[in-house]
């Protein structure tokens, strides 16, 4: 691998190779599009690109040898296990000695440090509260409502502090932009995880999605078609989770205004053109939508993930969905390490947690918060899947429509340039 880790007297080597698609049924797996896409669209992966907020098929890949020279010592750094593992240059926990090894490195470290995970969101309050228990350490959650790019933000602005983030939960647009920021690693499921979802290399991988809904409260009756958000009776309602700019929901929230209003994926004109509309007429909420301000009633109507907008998350009476006729865009968030991350071992436990497809974890976990797991099809196939949280997901109807790296680079693009003169 590009990235092969060195020190002392011991030398890893690690190369990676794997291919096809991706994502959920009865849909054809979703991504089989996204493939298609890249493979015939785009050529190679982007090397970067720009935006996070607030979301599975055959893949062939092998990890090679691990050499080790014995004979003189290597120093520990911190996050190491005492022995000459320095967890922060493993690729795979196979690298670094087995999964025993890598435990007992990361409880040695007893902290993991995540951000912008909101407890409501995909489940993560019992994914963190799971994952404290199993191995005793302890996780610091910091600005749960944090977008993507304030994740980013964070990993540079808190370089080499104990405070820095160790991993990062965001969306694809600025994972794509930030890979210099990443180490490259592995999960042990590594080959469940579809081609098309993850850096070849190991920078990011996705790990849960849903697909783009607009929620709203009862009082406004029933919402059949997008062109009735730009109506009196909306006055003030209508609000994203996050700046577009910024946050990855949002810009997926104007992308399904834009696939609703005849625009493509990779021209996103049309969605700010609608959100301009319904700037003009009033109707533009400003307020960054949460589980809270939906609560609160500060912002009735909401464009976000479909498992934001479960009942059990929004925790309002009569909270109704809306997704316009034959659009279905899905999305998924990626994960990645911080390449300086202060406790690097705890790091890489925790993408072992998320990817394992136990019943308590994160796979089977994100799913029972309503989101699709990267490796459901994988699951699905071996029979590890929650079978129940899988038949109470949302359906999914029209041809499924996932923005390549590209289209999410491009649409990143055009809101840096065009959102705040056309929305503010």
């Amino acid at each position: 691998m590009s990235h092969a880790k060195r020190f002392s007297c011991i030398y890893h080597a690690f190369s990676a190779g794997g291919e096809e698609g991706w994502r959920p049924s009865p849909a054809p797996p979703p991504g089989m599009f996204r493939a298609v896409a890249i493979r015939f669209g785009m050529g190679k992966f982007l090397e970067e690109a720009l935006v996070r907020s607030p979301y599975r098929f055959a893949f062939a890949g092998v990890a090679a040898a691990v050499l080790l020279a014995t004979g003189c010592s290597s120093s520990s750094s911190s996050g190491s296990s005492g022995s000459s593992v320095n967890w922060a240059n493993e690729t795979s926990v196979s690298a670094g000695g087995g999964m025993n090894a890598l435990v007992t490195a990361a409880k040695k470290e007893g902290t993991l440090n995540v951000i912008a995970l909101p407890p409501t969101w995909a489940n993560y309050g019992t994914i963190i509260n799971t994952f404290e228990k199993k191995y005793g350490i302890t996780v610091n959650s910091t600005l749960p409502d944090g977008t993507s790019q304030q994740e980013v933000d964070a990993v540079k602005q808190e370089n080499g502090s104990p405070k820095a983030p160790d991993v990062l939960d965001i969306g694809l647009a600025v994972a794509l932009a930030n890979t210099k920021l990443f180490a490259p690693y592995e999960v042990s499921t590594w080959s469940d995880i579809p081609a098309a979802q993850k850096d070849p290399s190991g920078l990011w991988y996705e790990d849960y999605g849903g697909y783009m809904a607009i929620g709203y409260e009862s009082k406004f009756g029933t919402i059949t078609s997008l062109s009735q958000l730009l109506t009196p009776k909306f006055k003030g309602a209508v609000a994203l989770n996050g700046n577009p700019t910024a946050a990855n929901a949002a810009l997926n929230g104007v992308m399904l205004a834009n696939l609703a209003e005849g625009g493509t994926p990779s021209n996103i004109s049309k969605g700010v053109a609608f959100f301009h509309q319904l700037k003009q007429v009033g109707n533009f909420n400003p307020i960054s939508a949460t589980g809270a301000t939906i609560k609160a009633g500060s912002t009735p109507v909401v464009f976000n993930w479909d498992y934001l907008n479960l009942s059990s998350y929004v925790g309002v009476p009569g909270w109704k969905v809306f997704v316009p006729s034959g659009v279905a865009l899905g999305g998924y968030y990626a994960q990645a390490i911080n390449k300086n991350a202060p406790h690097p071992a705890a790091a890489r436990l925790w993408e072992e947690f998320l990817y394992s497809q136990a019943s308590t974890g994160g796979q089977n976990l994100w799913l029972q918060g309503g989101a699709r797991p990267v490796e459901q099809q994988a699951m699905t196939s071996a029979g590890t899947i929650d079978t129940s949280a899988a038949t109470a997901l949302p359906t999914v109807s029209g041809t499924p429509v996932f923005l390549s790296q590209s289209q999410s680079s491009d649409a990143a693009t055009y809101l840096a340039t065009n959102w705040a003169n056309a929305v503010g």
